[in-house]
């Protein structure tokens, strides 16, 4: 606070950063609003701006506030024409200055206070504008009873009246003005001393102010790194200084307008010192950190300000201390539990300002390091436990403050979606994905068994799905069908009276011809019945002896794949190319070959093989019945005409683009039209409905005209996957998922990989195999990766992520390599260090062999 004034029965202060606040009785609008008739607590005053170039972006929620870009980045002021420089208050009105030298009145104006014209403006209950009569900028301002004091920057006095503002004092070097009561003084300086100036004089001394403690920080910084004679003082002193700079949160507040300047001051204070000196600083800001966050801990009426709030985003970046190298740092979870608990009881308008702030004053680039990593680093160093020689495990005294970090951070996950401010991968949590799958799954089931008031007042780690990575979510999957495939297996169980005996069969078994695999496949799922189909598949070859450990099955989907998807078989749209697997609109004899397609995919998934589909985005966002948007359409040139509609900047819509609500399409060679809505064919596009065409076009185009295809396919999809936690997934994990990755990191998987007969990774054929894979085309590296595990792309995770081994084969040979698809090994003779029988005999392995064998 840098001003404050009383008036009768109200008052006013003003902000270092401009804001006016005023409280107190209100029956003449004097605190700049028609209602209340009285406020108990200080509410910032509406202030109309002049610049509206200058004003806010729409998404902050405190509109006096502007976001302005200088070299160094974003910082965020008020602008100058809403900024506060000067209040006064009167027994019924108030008189405000801004920092351009603007006048701003309100309240009672019965006897001329306002400077504005009586008969124009008996009263003002809302903040008004009163103009200089000669253009220029008022300094200052004071007010008495019922009139007001007014200073500009030629040095002239005005004082108010029923007609306007009067100039009083003209000419002179006037070096403060004053009012109150009925009276009024004007300090002005002898004409031979020139222009002096008014000096305060404290009672009590002056404090350090923020800017002095951050550059004695760096001065004490500077002395550190140069390891001069007082680097022990300056190690204590840093420690003191950050601990004063986090004990007030105003301070804070005032120091740090642009987040890029704590981070430079953070990174600084990492990398200072050793061990010592990083512990003295860390348990400097712990302590800084629980006394600045006492003292705003249930302080609702300061929390409700845009400035107040605007410093707990500042400490979130407090938190990313290093722990390595046995710095201790909030080892029981006070600070971070204080934190979260400050944050989350913020009051709604605080928390509206919190929300504008993180939008404006963090960007993509800052976002995630400034505000999710550090809370991440604090959960995962909260979710860290020990095992000990009895298997016994011991978890951190901080494991108490998980449910409130992690409500933090679904809040910065949520205003991260909403503005594209981080990616997924952003708010993937190590200390999540190392909880055994068995505890994820277990909580994973209590939470689908509660109920909606259950689930409020219990904490669920797998309800915040965007914490556990890809990886993770697709173990809990893996596990949640294996249960179901012990289920299905439990429920075929029969008894032989014959045997005296009790038989079960474990599996869905398909045997099928190479030559035939389409059509047999497709004839034996329709013979099969769903609980049949939720057992575990294994697939065989007629006339090959392999047995499926899960390699055959994987070859299955591979080559069942290259039948079903094929673009040119009349099931899919042939608009988009060979490239996307688009259901065909025009297609309507053939709902049932959508179904078992439906069936096929489902059962891809439910035993964990990877197909190759090329769906687009849109398809897996309809399987976990997200909404879809003009975002989702294929076609790019529709997509982007539809754009262009929206974004058109003139009035003549309709005589441009010459659009009605009816959308047209060939099927079979013949034109075929249909109405978006009743009469369409009658309706012109124009500026007003645009936006309802464009919605009803998207709708059509992904929904409405593929909806029988559509049905059928997601009804044999839930055949295999009713029950199952597919909603853990985001769009893009679940086509992970489905897919696998393009991305083939050979580098990644030789360091994966392990060795078996003797070989390791200094062998000479071992060294000359990994030669041959660098120096391949990407082609053979494909078929190499499908001859040695069934699967042209990388499971999520890449391939650094799999488990693969070479095994070593006998001596040299003219033996080709194989393998075991079913457990991504190579099996390779050991040829020495004859690279080209190597890259010979392997080469004509992995392109001219098919098939499984038994050895």
């Amino acid at each position: 606070l840098m001003q404050l004034s009383a008036g009768g029965h109200h008052a006013a202060v003003v902000t270092a950063h401009g804001t006016a606040l005023v409280w107190g009785k209100n029956e003449t609008g004097c605190c700049g609003r028609e209602y209340p008739k009285e406020l108990a607590v200080p509410v910032p005053v509406k202030i109309p701006s002049e610049n509206q170039s200058a004003s806010s972006p729409a998404n902050l929620p405190f509109t006096d506030w502007a976001i302005w870009n200088n070299k160094d980045g974003l910082v965020a002021k008020m602008s100058d024409d809403v900024a506060i420089q000067d209040v006064a208050c009167g027994a019924e009105h108030t008189i405000l200055v801004t920092r351009s030298g603007r006048l701003l009145v309100c309240g009672s104006n019965q006897r001329g206070q306002l400077g504005a014209d009586v008969s124009k403006v008996p009263t003002a209950t809302t903040v008004v504008p009163v103009h200089h009569p000669s253009g220029g900028r008022f300094v200052s301002a004071e007010a008495g009873n019922a009139h007001s004091l007014l200073l500009d920057n030629y040095g002239d006095v005005w004082l108010t009246s029923s007609n306007g503002l009067q100039l009083v004092v003209k000419g002179h070097s006037v070096l403060a003005i004053a009012a109150g009561g009925d009276d009024n003084s004007v300090v002005i300086a002898p004409a031979s001393t020139g222009g002096l100036s008014l000096t305060r004089q404290f009672s009590v001394e002056k404090e350090d102010d923020g800017m002095d403690i951050v550059d004695s920080v760096e001065n004490l910084l500077q002395e550190i790194s140069s390891n001069g004679a007082n680097k022990q003082y300056a190690c204590n002193e840093i420690a003191k200084r950050t601990e004063e700079l986090l004990k007030y949160p105003s301070v804070l507040n005032s120091v740090f307008l642009d987040p890029r300047e704590l981070e430079y001051m953070f990174d600084r204070l990492s990398n200072v010192g050793d061990g010592e000196v990083k512990q003295n600083i860390a348990s400097a800001i712990e302590r800084g950190l629980k006394i600045g966050l006492e003292c705003l801990r249930g302080d609702d009426t300061r929390l409700m300000h845009p400035e107040a709030v605007r410093c707990l985003l500042l400490y979130i970046k407090f938190f990313d201390v290093c722990r390595d190298d046995g710095i201790v740092f909030d080892m029981r979870g006070e600070c971070i539990s204080l934190f979260c608990d400050v944050i989350l009881s913020v009051p709604f308008e605080g928390h509206k300002a919190l929300h504008g702030w993180a939008l404006n004053l963090y960007p993509r680039e800052i976002f995630a390091k400034m505000l999710v990593q550090p809370l991440l680093r604090a959960l995962n160093e909260c979710l860290k436990f020990s095992v000990d020689e009895n298997q016994v495990s011991h978890f951190q005294p901080s494991r108490q403050a998980v449910p409130v970090i992690v409500a933090v951070i679904s809040w910065l996950h949520t205003i991260a979606e909403e503005s594209n401010l981080a990616s997924p991968t952003d708010f993937y949590s190590d200390g999540v994905s190392q909880i055994s799958v068995g505890a994820l799954f277990d909580d994973l089931q209590r939470m689908k068994r509660a109920s909606p008031r259950e689930r409020s007042k219990n904490f669920h780690i797998c309800a915040y799905p965007f914490l556990l990575s890809p990886g993770c979510k697709r173990n809990l999957l893996q596990m949640e069908s294996q249960i179901e495939m012990y289920k299905a297996m439990l429920g075929d169980i029969k008894f032989s009276e014959s045997q005296r005996q009790i038989t079960v069969d474990p599996y869905f078994h398909l045997e099928i011809e190479r030559e035939h695999l389409l059509k047999q496949t497709l004839e034996k799922i329709k013979q099969t019945d769903a609980k049949e189909i939720r057992k575990r598949l294994r697939v065989s070859f007629k006339g090959e002896e392999g047995i499926d450990a899960g390699g055959v099955t994987k070859e299955f989907f591979q080559l069942l794949s290259e039948e079903l998807f094929e673009v040119n078989s009349g099931l899919w749209s042939t608009k988009y190319g060979n490239d996307v697997n688009w259901f065909n609109s025009d297609n309507t004899w053939n709902d049932n070959n959508y179904e078992l397609i439906g069936l096929l995919f489902g059962l891809a998934l439910y035993n964990s093989v990877l197909l190759d589909v090329r769906f687009p985005l849109a398809v897996y966002r309809k399987i976990l019945g997200l909404p879809l948007g003009l975002e989702d359409i294929i076609d790019d040139d529709l997509r982007k005409g539809l754009q262009q509609l929206l974004e058109y900047e003139g009035d003549d819509v309709e005589q441009v683009f010459c659009l009605n609500f009816e959308v047209t399409w060939m099927e079979l060679g013949e034109e075929k039209r249909l109405e978006l809505k009743p009469d369409g064919a009658n309706i012109p596009v124009t500026n007003e409905n645009r936006e309802e065409y464009v919605l009803r076009y998207v709708r059509w185009v992904l929904v409405d005209s593929i909806q029988p295809q559509w049905d059928s396919f997601e009804k044999g999809v839930m055949k295999v996957m009713e029950s199952s936690s597919l909603d853990l997934f985001l769009p893009e994990e679940l086509e992970l998922l489905v897919v696998g990755s393009p991305d083939l990191d050979f580098e990644a998987l030789e360091v994966n990989t392990k060795y078996e007969g003797g070989y390791d990774k200094n062998s000479p054929v071992i060294k000359n195999f990994w030669k041959f894979v660098r120096e391949a085309p990407k082609d053979t590296q494909v078929q190499l990766l499908k001859f040695a595990t069934a699967s042209c792309k990388a499971p999520i995770g890449g391939l650094g992520k799999m488990d693969f081994m070479i095994q070593r084969a006998g001596p040299d040979s003219a033996q080709l390599p194989t393998s075991h698809t079913c457990f991504n090994t190579l099996i390779l003779p050991d040829y020495g260090d004859n690279y080209e029988k190597l890259a010979d005999l392997l080469g004509r392995a992995i392109i001219e062999c098919e098939g499984f064998g038994l050895e």
